[in-house]
């Protein structure tokens, strides 16, 4: 499978990547480079908004930080 890169340097992953991976809007995705490879892998257990993997509390099924909690609470 391969896809082309577009003018920004972006690519998309094919539907059924993404749902084998359960890769959905927002998700993080870690970028690893080994030799002449290069690794993407979806970034467990951190907070849907900024990234943080502190103290993580669950918010309509995706992880929160409670930083991030605090903000959302304010609405």
């Amino acid at each position: 499978m391969s896809r082309k890169v577009d003018d920004l340097g972006r690519i998309v992953l094919p539907a059924e990547i993404r749902r084998s991976f359960d890769i959905r809007e927002g998700d993080h995705i870690d970028i690893a480079v080994d030799e002449q490879k290069i690794i993407l892998s979806k970034q467990l257990n951190t907070c849907t908004f900024c990234g943080s993997g502190e103290a993580l509390r669950q918010f309509r099924n995706h992880p929160v930080c409670p930083s991030c909690l605090a903000e959302l609470k304010r609405f």
